[in-house]
């Protein structure tokens, strides 16, 4: 997650922001759409929060939370906290943000994807067989940035999840990586990963095995591999966090 160890803001500065922002609302806004944000505060600190944490690209993260949170209202139907979110230091390459909501489970997610398009899993209960993954959403909402692409990292092609390790390549977890499916297919109607099989590094299972998650005769499968193995088309997603 990103770390900061510049000076904070001034008493001097912050009395200055303020004004600011007061000075930015308009003179005319409508008495219906003053109490329309009067009734969205925590939304409109989110969208000030990003635009000032952000300023190089703020418009570009204030984008992605508005179309975050509609996504989580329209498919899981919760308003999504996402105000307290640090957003990562984003890499080259690294284009597509992912931003998980608090309290969301596999089992969730997995049961929400099944009811938009065929899907299988290995073991019926995704939760309790998964038990550690690098990240999740139990104390609250989080953001990561992965490459923008239907196939899992040419990159990291041949490299088991111990190998991984080694090399301190941090992955996506299962989570993650089917909340980036439910997303695309949401976008698209397509599917992620119809040739190559994306390993989700970030996740063990209570085996010590790693989950894998790929598109194969026409529905979306989850199953497993174990750590050691390599494949030409077995690849993680590196995450950014």
């Amino acid at each position: 997650m990103k770390t900061d160890t510049a000076p904070k803001i001034s008493a001097g500065q912050m009395k200055e922001l303020t004004s600011a922002i007061v000075k930015a609302v308009p003179v005319d806004l409508s008495s219906a759409t003053a109490q329309d944000w009067i009734g969205r505060k925590k939304e409109l600190s989110m969208y000030i929060e990003s635009i000032l944490l952000y300023p190089s690209r703020g418009m570009e993260i204030l984008e992605a939370f508005v179309d975050w949170r509609r996504f989580y209202k329209n498919f899981f139907g919760i308003t999504a906290n996402l105000s307290n979110i640090r957003i990562p230091e984003k890499q080259p390459g690294f284009d597509r943000l992912i931003i998980v909501s608090k309290g969301l489970t596999l089992n969730r997610v997995y049961d929400k994807c099944a009811e938009n398009f065929p899907c299988s899993r290995y073991i019926d209960d995704l939760d309790k067989a998964v038990i550690l993954n690098d990240r999740n959403p139990n104390k609250g909402s989080y953001a990561i940035w992965v490459r923008d692409r239907i196939e899992a990292d040419e990159e990291l092609e041949n490299l088991s999840v111990d190998d991984l390790k080694e090399k301190k390549i941090p992955g996506i977890t299962l989570l993650e990586r089917m909340l980036c499916e439910l997303k695309y297919w949401e976008e698209t109607e397509k599917h992620l990963d119809i040739q190559n099989w994306t390993l989700c590094a970030g996740s063990r299972d209570s085996g010590g095995d790693v989950p894998r998650v790929y598109w194969y005769d026409d529905e979306l499968r989850v199953d497993w591999y174990h750590s050691d193995s390599r494949h030409g088309h077995l690849r993680t997603r590196a995450a950014v966090s």
